[in-house]
């Protein structure tokens, strides 16, 4: 392998995946499904052997198995699901039991290559990493882990130092579902493959930019988990700094995961702190009647910031980004607003000719609208605004769930799709002033729009309206 930083690490290829927590949440959700569906495109060739904790055996995994894929909305075939089950077998303990790890090396023994996915509590990551290699099972294998890496900066950096000691940055992959969307790819593909949008990619042409990540849903049964996190560390810190380095990173000298996250960690590291003066955080009505949330909790259900990126490409550009649970609408869109022409030439009477806005949805109803004006207008009023756009669905067909590529690298040693630990760092970095803040976040109405005096950010002269979906039927031109 070459000495140059930018060269990609040399994975290895897997021979079997040994899921812990297969009998959890996540699993049934989102890790199942896509093993299922990775089976069916031929995808999943190697075993899936599960750790968790239990009396089940092998038959009841599988039943349990066919529900997850059920409840996730897929029309199960017969013969897959067969291929599916019979991949699948279960060893049951407590993570904490060296007997549990030394049935686990048993089950492993004759496979080259291992991946160890911990689709568990973060609190065991450790306590599982480390009787890994107890019972030399870190030897020609790598450890993935879930979100969220770190409660903050400092413990972050204690859990790499944590990992490593048993598993080299090129056999420890942290995952964050958002960088598995093939949308949220696009947006590096879009513009870097396309001379039409790479030249105004910068702040000579771009007035703002907005990102929103909207949930019409409150934290249902998650009340417990979801007070001790907030908004801010379960999808600002992570997901929306991601979809941001996406945005604003300079394009990669090489076509690899490593170039690719120096690029990252360069735009975010140039990104300032969050300043508590810019930002909004809001609790919606009802909130501390859920089961789980304390009486007088201060948790954050809504977030909205404005960051600034002090670079030759970005300064003086605001970014502003909110989040939130029981809004009006699940939407996740970034709108991209490119200034207004020097000279005002078609606007009406009393009104000004709209900017050009270029909108990404990354998630739902996928794809790239650009909203442009036509026409000369008749006397008194202002061009046609007409969305020119790609619905991904449409021309691309069926996208694979985030999960099916993250697992699929997992097994593959493909990097592409998990974060780069300088990134992550650097996310802690600038979310760290408003992590536990003592002044409580305003109360909003649910199925509102959040705290009105978001709507006052400084220098915001509104939100971009989101609609249900990216484009009305027929509107894609």
């Amino acid at each position: 392998m070459s000495d140059s930083p930018l060269s990609p690490a040399g994975m290895e290829r897997s021979d079997a995946l040994v899921l812990f927590g297969i009998t959890g949440d996540l699993a049934k959700k989102m890790l199942l499904p896509a093993l299922y569906r990775l089976t069916e495109s031929g995808k999943l060739t190697v075993p899936v052997i599960g750790v968790a904790a239990g009396d089940w055996d092998d038959d009841a995994l599988r039943r349990h198995a066919r529900e997850a894929v059920v409840a996730a909305g897929t029309d199960i075939d017969q013969a897959v699901f067969e291929r599916f089950a019979a991949g699948l077998s279960l060893i049951t303990g407590d993570f904490a039991d060296d007997t549990t790890f030394a049935r686990l090396r048993d089950a492993v023994a004759g496979f080259g290559f291992v991946t160890h996915y911990l689709a568990i509590p973060p609190s065991l990551f450790t306590t599982v990493a480390t009787a890994l290699a107890a019972a030399g099972l870190n030897r020609d294998a790598r450890l993935v882990v879930e979100k969220p890496f770190g409660n903050d900066l400092d413990s972050a950096r204690k859990l790499q130092d944590e990992l490593s000691a048993h598993f080299d940055d090129d056999h420890l992959l942290r995952v964050d579902h958002f960088l598995g969307n093939r949308a949220v790819e696009s947006l590096m593909v879009s513009r870097f493959a396309n001379t039409l949008l790479a030249p105004i990619w910068h702040r000579a042409y771009v007035d703002n930019v907005q990102i929103t990540l909207a949930e019409d849903f409150d934290v249902a049964d998650r009340g417990s988990f979801y007070d001790r996190v907030g908004c801010l560390r379960d999808v600002v810190q992570n997901h929306m700094l991601q979809v941001l380095a996406f945005l604003t990173m300079d394009p990669p000298s090489a076509g690899n995961a490593r170039a690719q996250g120096l690029e990252k960690w360069r735009v975010l590291h140039a990104t300032r702190t969050m300043d508590p003066a810019d930002t909004v955080r809001g609790q919606y009505d009802g909130y501390r009647d859920v089961a789980g949330v304390q009486p007088d909790s201060v948790t954050e259900t809504y977030f909205a910031t404005r960051l600034f990126i002090d670079n030759w490409r970005w300064s003086g550009v605001p970014f502003y980004l909110r989040s939130g649970k029981a809004l009006a609408l699940t939407a996740t869109e970034v709108v991209v607003e490119l200034r207004e022409p020097p000279l005002e030439l078609f606007g009406g009477e009393h009104s000004r000719t709209p900017a050009n806005l270029i909108r990404f949805r990354i998630d739902g109803d996928t794809g790239i609208r650009a909203d442009l004006m036509v026409s000369k207008p008749e006397k008194g009023t202002g061009p046609l605004t007409v969305p020119v756009g790609v619905d991904y669905a449409q021309v691309l067909g069926r996208q694979e769930l985030p999960y099916e590529n993250i697992l699929h690298g997992a097994v593959e040693g493909d990097p592409e799709w998990f974060a780069f630990f300088p990134t992550v760092l650097e996310c802690w970095r600038i979310v760290e002033p408003l992590l536990d803040p003592a002044d409580p976040p305003v109360a909003y109405a649910r199925g509102s729009w959040g705290p009105r005096s978001a709507d006052r950010l400084p220098g915001l002269r509104g939100w971009h309206e989101l609609g249900t979906r990216l484009f009305d039927a027929g509107q894609v031109h």
